[in-house]
Formats: C-alpha cells, structure tokens, sequence
C-alpha cells in the first residue's frame, strides 16, 4: 500500500500539466492589482500636472493685472471641466500676503507682551488683512493688490480609475493638488498694513 502511494506521488512530482495554471492563478491577483495600483498613481500624477498648468496660467495673468479673483476661478473651471465632467470637482483656493515672509504664518506681532510669542492683551499688530482682528492664519482672501503676494491651491478630487483600490486600503476618490505664489506686478504703490494695538 505503501508503494502505491510513493509510486502515485513520484508519478504527480513528474507531471507538470496544469502547473502553468497554477502559478498563473498565484501570480495573477498580486500581478493586476499592481497593475491598477501603477494606473491610479500615473493618473493622479496626469491631474497634478494638468491642474499645475491651469494655475500657472492663471496666476500669470493675474499677477499683471488681466484677470481679478472671479475671472481666475471661471477659467479654472472652464480649463478643468474636460476632466471634471468624469464626476469631479474643483475647489480654488487664493490669499493675499503682504511680502514673501509673512506667507502661511499669523500676522506679525510688533509689540510683544508677556507671555512673548504669543498674541495678547496689550500687544500691537500689523493687521495685513485690514479686518481690525488679530489673525493666526493671516493673509487676506483674494488677490491682494500692486506688489501683493498671492499664494493660490487648486485641489481637484475624481472617482478613482478603478473600483478595487479599496482592497488596497485607498479611498474611493483621489485628490491633486497644485499650489504657487506669485507677487504682483507692481502697478501702483503697494499700502502698508496698519498697526492696532488692542
């Protein structure tokens, strides 16, 4: 019995129909999720670069003078509605710096009162989006004016190529974003921003 057994299995090692077969079936699943995973960055990269020249473009023009803040979001959305119209959105996002250094940061602190660093009572600003508030985030919405620095961010989120992404963890949508600062050309004298003390 024993013999047979051994025989039979030294007969199936010989065999190898059907072992194609196998390892393709162990090979394949691995294999086209990379496949799609590979698909879905390269697309992600495609929407980062097409979305990075719509933003260029338009921060160029803005920057001289030829659009204001609706003509920027207009063209952007109708430079991105070839892609959009796959279930995509949009959103623009654009604010106005007083210079380079002052760009994502509070606005600057001029008078500092115990405890220093922080703003409190008693300390004076410059208040660079002229809303009479001291603000962490800074910055003014829209395109500033003459000698300005704008900074825009341009996010675009579609439906991901292929529905199996959620097997890789990854959400059923994706985003790109692209973002640039751009100074203003200065077309007239730039104003300084008022200082307040509270």
């Amino acid at each position: 019995m024993i013999g047979r057994i051994g025989r039979f299995l030294a007969r199936l090692r010989a065999h190898a129909r059907g072992a194609t077969l196998l390892e393709f079936g162990l090979v394949a699943g691995p294999l086209i999720l990379t496949i799609m995973a590979i698909g879905d960055l390269g697309y992600q990269s495609y929407l980062r670069a097409v979305t990075r020249g719509v933003l260029e473009k338009a921060s160029r023009s803005a920057s001289v003078g030829t659009l204001n803040s609706t003509d920027i979001d207009t063209y952007i959305e109708a430079q991105m509605a070839a892609i959009n119209s796959k279930n995509g959105t949009t959103s623009t996002i654009k604010k106005s710096y007083y210079n380079f250094s002052r760009v994502g940061k509070p606005e600057k602190i001029t008078t500092d009162t115990a405890p220093l660093g922080s703003y409190n009572a008693g300390d004076c600003y410059e208040d660079a989006n002229g809303n009479g508030a001291y603000d962490a985030a800074g910055g003014s919405t829209g395109l500033g004016s003459a000698d300005d620095i704008v900074y825009y961010e341009v996010t675009i989120s579609m439906p991901r190529l292929f529905p199996m992404a959620k097997l890789l963890g990854w959400s059923a949508t994706q985003s790109a974003t692209a973002t640039t600062i751009v100074r203003n050309q200065p077309w007239a004298n730039q104003g300084t921003p008022t200082i307040r003390c509270s």
